[in-house]
């Protein structure tokens, strides 16, 4: 009994030191779309400055980081939303899901170019800046002589046919990203038209953003449309790649912020304050991260022919509009994926056949053919939402609301329905086009 007695109070005392132990454990949860290779540094460093607290990351696509967090109940959502996409913090923002609180840095300035560097609101703060531009493996583009890409408009060549890469928009929030800027840069019109003609080049469309970097890392791609810091960094690792920011690009920041209803807001508040300190910004220069710093002190620290946006050496045409890339953000990710990412098979199909009728007429005109050739080019390149449309406040309120209503959700399932089939008779329709202008020059 005795020997009972003492083995009842250890047990008792241990169970009690267990839970004082885990009671002086504290855990802040970041939702972001970033890479371990960047999460894992500042996981590290914010767990070494502050013994007893553990950061847990949830890595997801954007999109998917904006349902997770819109479907989780307050008081059980992550504390801190980390992103590149400034249009995705305006959709939680405006969903009454970002909590506004004094974190910004005085020492970071107030914009970017004419680009606001934090949420005027302060709802949310920029933490990096991000461009959008080409990757290429140098290998790979010598082995198949394929030329170096400088603008997003040489790669609606032929030569860069089955040679390329991007992520779908809907399950990339960078890559959503890039392809607005260029129809901000280019016009929505014109804008669609190169989107599509490269598309059609591409030889994939992944599903994440990883996926791209990682294929021309290991010259499974030849180029790769991507944010800045997947080619810096994989530049930096001693990959054999090269990265530009075209003309038609735009410095936005990379932003985070506090949720509303997080489990633990104070954490959430602390570890913002420590991604926007020096320190914090220091990391960024971690040659596996390569991001741009928001806090200018920091460009002293880093390393020879570092991309500096505050010196001037990122020449950027396009003045991002935030408000307008909100707008329409769930329409472009849908035309993409109905008319592109799950038609990209009759797409490519099309565009081979016009690259094939083209270079027969380069050699043989015919005015017959050349004339066919167009309206091939017409029918697969043309956006199946004009301009007025997606310019109009009435066809916008289909997507801009995110509660839907049984009404709601028929009207768009049929849209997107019919923005599908259209894309598949344009295809088939301009591939057929293109080979009778073919066999007539043959």
């Amino acid at each position: 009994m005795r020997i009972l007695r003492v083995l009842s109070r250890f047990s008792l005392v241990a169970c009690c030191g267990m839970g004082a132990a885990a009671a002086q454990t504290q855990q802040v949860t970041i939702i972001t779309s970033f890479p371990k290779d960047l999460t894992a540094v500042y996981q590290r460093a914010f767990e070494a400055r502050n013994p007893g607290v553990k950061v847990e990351v949830l890595n997801r696509g954007t999109s998917a980081a904006i349902a997770f967090t819109r479907e989780a109940p307050a008081g059980n959502r992550p504390d801190v939303f980390w992103a590149s996409a400034p249009d995705a913090f305006e959709v939680l923002a405006n969903e009454n899901l970002l909590e506004k609180f004094g974190g910004a840095n005085p020492a970071v300035p107030a914009k970017i170019g004419n680009y606001p560097i934090n949420d005027p609101e302060g709802m949310y703060y920029g933490q990096a800046l991000a461009g959008y531009g080409l990757m290429w493996n140098t290998r790979y583009l010598k082995a198949n002589k394929v030329p170096e890409p400088k603008e997003w408009v040489d790669l609606v060549k032929p030569e860069y046919f089955g040679h390329l890469a991007i992520s779908a928009p809907s399950r990339s929030g960078t890559t959503h990203l890039t392809i607005e800027t260029i129809l901000q840069g280019e016009g929505w019109e014109k804008g669609w038209r190169q989107v599509l003609q490269f598309s059609g080049n591409c030889a994939a469309i992944t599903e994440r953003s990883f996926g791209v970097p990682d294929g021309v890392n290991n010259g499974q791609f030849g180029i790769g449309l991507v944010i800045d810091f997947f080619g810096l960094s994989a530049k930096a690792s001693g990959f054999p790649v090269e990265f530009v920011y075209p003309s038609v690009t735009a410095i936005v920041p990379a932003n985070i912020g506090l949720l509303a209803g997080g489990k633990n807001p104070e954490l959430g508040k602390k570890f913002i304050a420590f991604a926007l300190s020096e320190e914090g910004q220091q990391l960024l220069l971690d040659p596996k991260i390569s991001r741009l710093p928001v806090l200018p002190s920091v460009y002293a620290r880093a390393p020879a022919g570092y991309p500096n946006p505050y010196g001037g050496t990122i020449q950027a045409k396009v003045k991002f509009d935030s408000d307008l890339s909100r707008s329409r953000y769930y329409v472009v990710n849908s035309l993409y994926d109905h008319t592109i990412t799950f038609r990209h098979k009759e797409l490519v199909a099309a565009t081979r056949a016009i690259h094939e009728a083209a270079a027969l007429l380069a050699k043989k005109p015919n005015p017959q053919a050349a004339k066919l050739l167009e309206e091939a080019r017409q029918l697969a390149y043309s956006p199946l939402v004009t301009q007025q449309q997606a310019a109009d406040k009435e066809f916008l309120k289909l997507y801009t609301t995110t509660k839907r209503d049984a009404l709601k959700t028929k009207q768009i399932t049929t849209l997107e329905e019919q923005w599908g089939q259209q894309a598949r008779k344009n295809y088939a329709r301009a591939e057929e086009l293109a080979k009778q202008a073919t066999g007539m020059v043959k």
